[in-house]
């Protein structure tokens, strides 16, 4: 598989991956973003093949036999995620780098694959009391939901360190400055 420069984003959910991501794609037009695929049901506002290619349990698990991601993880109990080669090849074609909001395994897995074409950044709220706040805010989740993303959080923090740099996200313009300025120098 030809490869461009692998831009990986992770974090906790909350932590402001998706902010941080999207403000990326509207100052760099050389970057494209990966579409990941998810064995999880859409959420309000959601479309397929926009924010994510939502499989079924069966349908993406056939994919991992077919050898079609270059990764994959089982975020949750039976929710799989993973970035298919195919959204890979397709912005390769493109010419562009790419951008991926995956989770922080995911991340590590591709890095280990690419580690020549991979920069990896973790995003980091600035406490787990704040990403509470933030996802109670969302009002996306159940309680048990937010939960099970608070302690996935406290497992996820522990691999921040063998990321290429870690932005903490107290504010958000000054973590869009640092997002913009480390991907502006990996990409030149």
């Amino acid at each position: 598989m030809k490869s461009e420069k692998i831009i990986v984003c992770s974090g906790p959910s909350g932590s402001g991956k998706s902010s941080l991501v999207d403000f990326v794609l509207k100052k760099e037009k050389k970057i494209g973003f990966a579409i990941s695929a998810t064995s999880r049901l859409p959420r309000k506002n959601e479309k397929n093949g926009i924010d994510y290619y939502f499989l079924s349990l069966n349908e993406f698990k056939k994919k991992i036999r077919n050898n079609e991601f270059i990764e994959y993880e089982e975020v949750y109990n039976g929710i799989y995620y993973g970035t298919l080669k195919s959204e890979i090849e397709r912005l390769n074609n493109l010419n562009l780098s790419i951008l991926i909001d995956i989770d922080v395994k995911g991340g590590l897995n591709i890095k280990k694959k690419l580690p020549d074409k991979t920069f990896t950044i973790f995003i980091k709220p600035p406490s787990i009391n704040e990403l509470e706040k933030r996802l109670r805010n969302r009002m996306t989740d159940s309680d048990n939901d937010i939960s099970i993303r608070i302690d996935k959080a406290h497992k996820e923090m522990l691999y921040s360190k063998y990321y290429d740099v870690i932005i903490e996200n107290d504010n958000l313009e000054k973590a869009q400055k640092i997002i913009l300025d480390k991907i502006t120098s990996f990409t030149k």
